[in-house]
Formats: structure tokens, sequence, C-alpha cells
């Protein structure tokens, strides 16, 4: 009889602008939550090496050299997959035999070598990175940051704890973005977020009673003492003592109900068991891919092709 598996979702804070740095909290973390039992581990979006909540306090038009400076610091700190920037990470879980599921800003050299998305990648207990999804839609002043993702990653992978599928904050109002999801047979749907608050966790609810799967979601808990010191115009654009992001950290079971959390101001992992069993239980009544759908009427169809930007013929 398959068992509970026990999940870890941190909020802890990465160390902003500095990729090592960040990577290093992260190992740290990833170690704790696997000394605990943790099989899963779940980050908050763009973790590595923070999220860019410096858009939202710049002025529009008139902090263009300070945009610019930190968004250059934050390009050299990104994360570029294939020259090995993950391989400590997919090592550690190996290591420690943990799915991790981790936010952060990616670079992808291999065009332009300059654009950044907003990525999610699931590393299964083997070391292996079984998907990379980025972002379809900045939010905002996000636009001046991260390109928009194509649909390549809008998968639901096998993992060692079960299927998983992730979108990333705000992508989580898009309808579709959802039902692409739900339609590929999920247990376990990740909400990366930088969203908090009742409102944020009522539609993770919604998700988790629409999608009849688990819904794990979290923001990074981070105070103004959090920003490092040489952060550019530190004390200009934040105040000591500020709660910037409260975290939110929150477990909720298929066909809605809180399991854990809000983990609310806490610098801290949230831990919890599921079971993935209980989600295509939860199916029986409302499954909207399947006996609740109506193919005849609505159909959805998904380009998960790579988009890129030329194509060489040598």
């Amino acid at each position: 009889m398959a068992t509970p598996t026990p999940i870890a979702i941190a909020q802890l804070p990465p160390v902003l602008l500095n990729l090592e740095a960040s990577m290093e909290r992260a190992l740290e973390t990833l170690h704790e939550a696997a000394k605990q039992g943790a099989q899963l581990v779940v980050f908050p979006e763009a973790y590595l090496p923070g999220y860019p909540t410096w858009i939202w306090r710049l002025k529009p038009g008139g902090d263009m050299a300070l945009g610019n400076e930190i968004h250059a610091r934050l390009r050299e700190n990104s994360v570029d997959i294939d020259a090995g920037d993950l391989n400590r990470l997919c090592d550690a879980a190996a290591e420690l035999n943990v799915v991790v599921v981790m936010g952060l800003n990616e670079l992808d050299r291999r065009y332009s070598g300059s654009t950044l998305y907003n990525s999610v990648v699931v590393i299964d207990a083997d070391g292996q990175i079984v998907n990379r999804h980025r972002k379809l839609m900045p939010t905002n002043p996000e636009k001046m940051v991260w390109g928009m993702g194509d649909a390549s990653g809008l998968k639901v992978v096998d993992t060692a704890v079960g299927r998983i599928g992730c979108l990333i904050c705000w992508e989580n109002y898009m309808p579709l973005a959802r039902y692409s999801l739900f339609s590929q047979n999920i247990d376990i749907y990740i909400a990366p977020t930088w969203d908090s608050g009742e409102t944020w966790l009522a539609s993770m609810n919604h998700i988790a009673r629409e999608g009849g799967c688990w819904v794990l979601s979290t923001a990074t808990a981070m105070t103004g003492e959090d920003i490092p010191a040489d952060f550019p115009e530190r004390e200009a654009l934040f105040t000591e003592d500020e709660w910037i992001n409260p975290g939110d950290a929150a477990v909720i079971k298929p066909f809605g109900g809180l399991v854990a959390g809000p983990l609310h101001q806490e610098k801290e992992v949230l831990y919890a068991e599921i079971d993935i069993r209980e989600a295509r239980r939860a199916r029986k009544a409302l499954d909207v891919a399947g006996h609740y759908g109506r193919p005849d009427l609505f159909k959805l169809e998904v380009d998960r092709r790579c988009k890129v930007p030329a194509t060489f013929i040598d």
C-alpha cells in the first residue's frame, strides 16, 4: 500500500542578485529538508538569484539608469542551464534522493545571450532535469525584466513522488494554461509565486478543486533587512523593517481544503505529507478534462514546439 509523501516548501530568502550565495542557501535548505524526511522540496518563483521586486518600486521613466544597472547585475547572476549552473543542485538532488522544484532567472546563451526568462525546473530524484517551463506572460513591469516563454514546458512529468506540473505566479490566472495541465493526469500542481494573501490563497484553493490535484504554493518571505548592503540605491528603494513579501507557503488538498500553512511572515520551511492517490479519487465527482468536459463542444490546442529566433543550415 502506498504511503504519504513528506514534502517541504521553502520560503527562506535568497541573497538577492548573487547566484553563488543563493545557490549555497538553496543547498543548505535542501539538505536540511532531506534530513527532516522530505522527498519533494519546492522553492519560490525566481529564487535564483531572487525575484526582481525592485521593478515595482522604480519610478516609471525616472529611474532608467538605476534600473539598467540592477538589471545588468541580475543578468550576470542568472542561470545558464546549458553551462551547468544547476549541476550542484542536480547532484544534491541525486545524492539526497529528493525531487526539487526550483524557480530561477534563466539566461539562454544559445541565441541572443541577453534575454532573461522567468523559469521553473523540475529535477527528479536521480538528478535529471525532467522539465523546464518559462513563464508565458510576464506581469506588468516584469515585462522590463523577462521575455515571454513558449509552451514547450507546459508538461506534467513523471517523478519519484508523482506526476508534477508547474505554473508560475499569475499564469495560474490563465484558464487555458491550467487546463493544459489538468488534461495531463496531474497529481501535484506547483505554483511558485511572488503573490500572497487571502485572494491568492483562495485562488489556490479553487485550483485544487477545479483540477482535483494537490496544490503547493509559496512566495519568498523577505524583509528589508534581507536586501544585501551592496544593492544599488538600497536605502532609497527599501526600508529595513518592512515586510516586502510575507511568503504564505501553503499545501491544499485535492478538491480544496488547507492542509498546511499559510506560513505567514516566517522565513522558514513548511513541512507536510501528501498522498497522491487522493488526487485521482477527488476527480470522481469533477474531472474537467474527463467526464465533466465537453470535447464535442470545446477544443484546446497547445503548440509545445520550441520557438527559436533563427534556424541555421550549414
